[in-house]
Formats: structure tokens, C-alpha cells, sequence
């Protein structure tokens, strides 16, 4: 008989791995239904994704801290982990995902303006329906997207300052 071999237990992380993630993505349904509720709604999807976004950064802050214990530099340790997941969970669940949606819907309805006969209401709940159906197609692009960006971005600032004078002092 083969042993039984046990699996490392993989820690689960509530903002990535469960349906908190959901929330994230708030925004994005917020923006599909912009043309059938009052746009403080749409608002408010912003609300709820910001405080996703918010609470992760905060969470991977306080594992930071964790992980640095009492060891020198762990304020900047922290301080790194807050700003590169706010930054880019900003980019990539909030802002680029609601102004792509944003972009599809408003076309979607000119387009369906243009090329249809149908009644208002029912182009607008045509629009919401494409935009709810585009989420599932934008989301891996724009995290990879976001996520070469931002390593691009800082690849560059780290050379920057490795050849900045001040850095040299």
C-alpha cells in the first residue's frame, strides 16, 4: 500500500479565494445598470468596491506586519504591501473594469439606437444585459494587463532611482 500523503493546507485569503471577491466587482454591475436606476446606485457599487479594495489593502498590511515581526525595516515593509495592493486592486477591480463597462454599455445603447426599432426601455435592458455579459470577458485581461503595467512602472522607477544622484549621497 502507498502511504496516505498529506497535502499542505493552502491559507485560504477571504479577498481573493471566497465570495468576498464578489464585491469587487460591484462596480461593474453598478455600471451595466446605469441606464435603468438612479445613478446614486451606480455610486454606491463604487462604495461598496472601494471598501473591498480598502479592506484588502488593509488585510495584506496587517499580514505584512505579521510576517516582518520586530525586524528593521517593517514599516516600509507594510507600508509597500498597503500601497501596491491598493494600487492595484484600484486599477484592476475599479477603475479600468467600470470605465470599460462604462464604454461597452454606452455604445451598446447608441448602437442599438442606431440599428434597432426598439422601444427605450427595452434597449436599455439590452444594454444592461451586454454589459453584465462583458464582465466575465475583461476581467483576466485586465489583471494581467494591470499587473505588467504596474511591473513595468516599477521597474523603471527602481532604475531611476538607483541612478538618481540623491540616491547616491
Amino acid at each position: 500500500m502507498d502511504p496516505i500523503e498529506e497535502k499542505p493546507s493552502k491559507t485560504v485569503d477571504i479577498y481573493r479565494d471566497t465570495w468576498v471577491r464578489l464585491l469587487g466587482y460591484a462596480n461593474e454591475v453598478g455600471e451595466s445598470f446605469r441606464a435603468l436606476v438612479p445613478v446614486s446606485l451606480v455610486w454606491g457599487s463604487y462604495a461598496v468596491a472601494t471598501a473591498y479594495v480598502t479592506a484588502d489593502a488593509v488585510d495584506k498590511g496587517k499580514k505584512a506586519a505579521v510576517a516582518h515581526g520586530d525586524n528593521p525595516g517593517k514599516t516600509t515593509q507594510v507600508a509597500v504591501a498597503v500601497v501596491d495592493t491598493f494600487v492595484w486592486q484600484a486599477l484592476a477591480s475599479v477603475i479600468i473594469p467600470g470605465f470599460t463597462i462604462n464604454r461597452v454599455c454606452a455604445a451598446s445603447l447608441f448602437l442599438l439606437g442606431r440599428t434597432t426599432k426598439w422601444p427605450l426601455p427595452v434597449r436599455k435592458w439590452a444594454t444592461t444585459a451586454i454589459g453584465l455579459s462583458t464582465i466575465p470577458f475583461i476581467i483576466t485581461p485586465i489583471d494581467r494587463s494591470v499587473q505588467v503595467y504596474l511591473f513595468l512602472c516599477f521597474s523603471v522607477l527602481s532604475i531611476i532611482n538607483s541612478t538618481s544622484t540623491l540616491y547616491m549621497l
